[in-house]
């Protein structure tokens, strides 16, 4: 089949990447930007960078992706690529008359050293950036890091343009992450219910998940204005959901501006969730609300009920170090068994927070950073497992190992309503716990013989 050429002995592999647990970092950079209002992502490289980066994310949220590109050809992947950009900016404000557009770089044109802040001075040298617009822009060389890292970068950039007054504005900042539309939707959700006023950025609520209204928007009414990016500088505090995507931007705001930021998990499951609960509420002197504590004692009744099915079942993981690591801790707090985890982001740190979590639990796990899902696979032949976890790309391991599987994560490109449905929170709990339990009693309904092919499990 497939996969099945796919050896069971695992040997050490440095210069060869089989199948990657990642893609490249310009994607990350390109849905931060989504996530501003106004904004239009422009790639400073050749047009086919850019049409892979836009139909990636477009297969993913099924929404047309808008984007400029700098089109490179032989002239500028020589001498440069000052002049395309400086001709893209003049046209991408002519013609469509974005609020803002975010800029980031190629393999191209990293390698050829194109410096992106001093292009910029010079478009506003020559008058081709209008006044009252704004371009911000990121360093995403394809060749390191992952999507993850362009991600991380591109925000960093968005805390980059704020400009405290010196007057506090009574807001908390929360950078979500790399999540789904209906995630940072859930977390405003939650926020409100709380009372606390917030800055989320950046926020693709409403522009990857919005209605079919039968007419064409290029700027859609959701995303992070720029008037809130500028006020982040003078909020009381910031809270980062996950080390990799969101921390770098926190800590830009604390160094520069003196915001003082707490990193934490996403909140994936129920311990991540109410520490971001408990954040919020310290953050801004209040007390929770009856309808949060609801949503809590309802995930809490479902793990309670469905426990049986899920004790002891082992899990393989594949994902993004931020999104892996709550899911880690939310498996292992109902008592299931992830012992296969990898990702395509490089930090050894991801390693041993991964291992800290699973030895509290008993028990040994396999887990990479900068990994593969060659490597994912040769592990589930070695160790088979009860589930697997992760996005699309995984759905050829599960098909040749008979494997329980659930979608997870970025890309998602054969199935659809993730962009509506989060996944973060007490709610987003419920949501995981229900797929998770859904393919493995699909999978004991499939495999029990007649006299046990029970009406209630």
């Amino acid at each position: 089949m497939l996969l099945r050429h796919t050896p069971e002995e695992v040997s050490e592999r440095k210069a060869l990447t089989i199948n990657p647990a990642k893609t490249c970092q310009p994607i990350g950079a390109m849905y931060a930007s989504l996530g501003v209002h106004g904004c239009l992502p422009h790639s400073h490289g050749s047009q086919g960078c850019c049409a892979y980066h836009r139909s990636t994310l477009t297969r993913h949220y099924k929404e047309p992706i808008p984007a400029g590109t700098s089109s490179f050809t032989e002239g500028a992947s020589v001498f440069g690529g000052q002049a395309n950009l400086l001709q893209a900016i003049n046209n991408i404000f002519t013609v469509y008359n974005p609020e803002v557009v975010a800029v980031h770089t190629t393999c191209l044109s990293e390698t050829i050293g194109d410096d992106l802040p001093q292009i910029k001075k010079k478009a506003e040298k020559e008058g081709k950036l209008p006044e009252g617009k704004y371009m911000i822009s990121a360093s995403t060389p394809s060749y390191a890091g992952s999507h993850v890292t362009g991600f991380a970068s591109m925000v960093k950039s968005m805390a980059m343009m704020a400009e405290p007054t010196g007057k506090k504005n009574g807001k908390i900042n929360v950078i979500p992450g790399w999540v789904e539309p209906a995630d940072m939707e859930e977390i405003k959700r939650l926020t409100g219910l709380i009372g606390v006023k917030t800055i989320l950025f950046p926020d693709t609520s409403g522009v990857l998940n919005g209605p079919l209204s039968g007419e064409y928007t290029m700027f859609p009414e959701g995303g992070t204005t720029m008037a809130e990016l500028k006020s982040t500088g003078d909020s009381t505090g910031t809270l980062a959901l996950g080390e990799w995507c969101s921390a770098d931007a926190a800590r830009e705001l604390d160094s520069k501006h003196k915001v003082p930021c707490s990193v934490l998990d996403m909140p994936f499951g129920l311990a991540a969730t109410d520490r971001f609960i408990d954040a919020l509420r310290t953050l801004a002197g209040v007390t929770i609300p009856d309808e949060i504590a609801k949503e809590r004692g309802q995930l809490v009744d479902m793990i309670s009920d469905m426990h049986q099915y899920l004790y002891g079942k082992k899990v393989a993981l594949v994902g993004d170090p931020d999104q892996l690591i709550a899911m880690t801790e939310f498996l292992v707090s109902l008592d299931m068994k992830p012992v296969h985890i990898v990702t395509g982001t490089p930090g050894k740190k991801f390693e041993k927070r991964i291992r800290e979590i699973t030895a509290e639990a008993g028990f040994e796990v396999n887990v990479k950073a900068k990994g593969d899902m060659f490597l994912l696979h040769q592990w589930i032949k070695n160790e088979p497992v009860d589930v697997l976890i992760g996005n699309s790309y995984c759905k050829y391991i599960a098909r040749d190992e008979d494997v329980p599987y659930v979608r997870w994560g970025f890309p998602i490109l054969d199935r659809q309503g993730h962009q509506y449905f989060p996944t973060v929170g007490y709610k987003g709990g419920l949501r995981l716990l229900e797929k998770i339990l859904g393919v493995l009693l699909d999978r004991l309904d499939r495999d029990a013989p007649e006299e046990k092919f029970e009406l209630v499990l």
